[in-house]
């Protein structure tokens, strides 16, 4: 008697297990839609003769009947192994590759080799598969500080938001709450103005344009970097353009134009700025230039303006990086030298949530002291001015 070369196994709530001879493998055996489908695979692996490749069987077509039972069956979802996670991370990647800045993209792909790969090559699952419950033990797993998680999980959102819009899973799950991350956000460091000054005096002459340029305007240094001589009309910069890892972008960091009025102090640096480039004999796009840089337009880089500043630092006593030294202390110091409300300071630096300007308001125990004495001393005229007009009234 000569043995059929597949065995069928007995039908369970819809679809069936079999075993073909000639290959030696499993399979579940699927009618969807007028169409019979034999799925040799489950989570990318081959259910091959012996008791895992049972298993495996067993376990595929339990998850497809769970999904019928649950309304969110698509056969997809069991026919394409790209919906597999780690396979579809690295093919969403390079799809979006072009919409993201450098920076981004380099981080995104950070995220991805070491941590959502290591944790979904020990826990093997699908995209749909992919639930609350263990979105919390991959935060657990990743072995970075707050901002740090958070950031990987942004990236896993931002794949899951793509595989939904793409219709490949029929739900993002809930993330976990922001408190999980324990996120805690340092003081911020800064420096008062005559410091600030100090430092950016103590830079060489042909150099400070740039550094006055980032005092006096609340820009990032990315966005100074990148300014070109068109971006300003006589009165206002137009900001549209910054750098990212390194390499110049069309955008800002946050994707925003700003428009940015020219601050009176800073006019006479522009006369110096442009008397700079022509004693070089320097034609360039760029509105600030290194006389001696080699990058094309021999625009500022990072690097050069970081050494610059740091040297700097070393000659007035200070220790504290650029950024904190430019834009952070004179945020820092609009409230709490100058009197600014936190959403005049939002205003001023055309910051698009007020959540990102608080902590600037959360600095100077004095600055908020100032304001209550103000209080109490307006209270306390106004009880004396309605004293003397009651005694008039007698």
């Amino acid at each position: 008697m000569t043995l059929p070369a597949t065995t069928i196994y007995p039908i369970c709530m819809k679809g069936s297990i079999g075993f073909d001879k000639r290959s030696e493998r499993y399979y579940v055996n699927w009618y969807h839609a007028g169409k019979c489908y034999k799925l040799y695979r489950y989570k990318g692996q081959m259910m091959r003769d012996g008791k895992m490749g049972k298993e495996l069987a067993d376990k595929l077509l339990s998850a497809m009947q769970n999904a019928i039972e649950n309304g969110t069956f698509r056969i997809e979802q069991f026919t394409e192994t790209e919906y597999d996670i780690i396979p579809y991370l690295g093919t969403w990647l390079e799809a979006i590759k072009h919409t993201l800045t450098p920076g981004t993209y380099k981080d995104y792909k950070n995220s991805i080799k070491n941590h959502l790969v290591p944790f979904f090559q020990v826990k093997a699952l699908q995209l749909h598969e992919i639930q609350y419950d263990t979105l919390i033990e991959l935060l657990g797993s990743i072995d970075r500080e707050g901002k740090g998680k958070l950031n990987v999980m942004y990236c896993l959102h931002a794949c899951l938001l793509y595989a939904w819009r793409s219709r490949r899973i029929p739900a993002i799950p809930p993330f976990p709450e922001r408190k999980h991350y324990q996120i805690v956000r340092p003081a911020i460091e800064w420096l008062p103005s005559e410091r600030q000054e100090a430092v950016i005096e103590a830079i060489p002459p042909e150099h400070q344009p740039i550094f006055w340029f980032l005092k006096y305007h609340l820009r990032r240094p990315g966005e100074a970097m990148a300014l070109r001589k068109e971006d300003f009309d006589g009165v206002t910069f137009t900001i549209t353009r910054g750098v990212s890892d390194g390499q110049m972008v069309d955008r800002t960091k946050t994707g925003e134009v700003h428009i940015v009025p020219a601050v009176s102090s800073f006019l006479t640096y522009i006369d110096v700025e442009e008397q700079k480039q022509k004693h070089y004999g320097i034609i360039s796009p760029y509105f600030f230039v290194h006389p001696h840089g080699k990058q094309e337009g021999k625009h500022y880089t990072h690097k050069t303006l970081s050494t610059l500043w740091q040297t700097a630092c070393k000659t007035t006593g200070e220790n504290i990086d650029l950024y904190h030294g430019t834009k952070h202390s004179t945020a820092s110091q609009l409230i709490n030298e100058e009197g600014y409300s936190i959403y005049d300071l939002q205003m001023a630096g055309d910051w698009a949530r007020l959540d990102s300007v608080k902590p600037y308001g959360k600095i100077e125990v004095s600055a908020r002291k100032a304001i209550l004495e103000r209080k109490v001393i307006s209270l306390k005229s106004q009880r004396d001015l309605a004293g003397i007009s009651k005694q008039n009234n007698k």
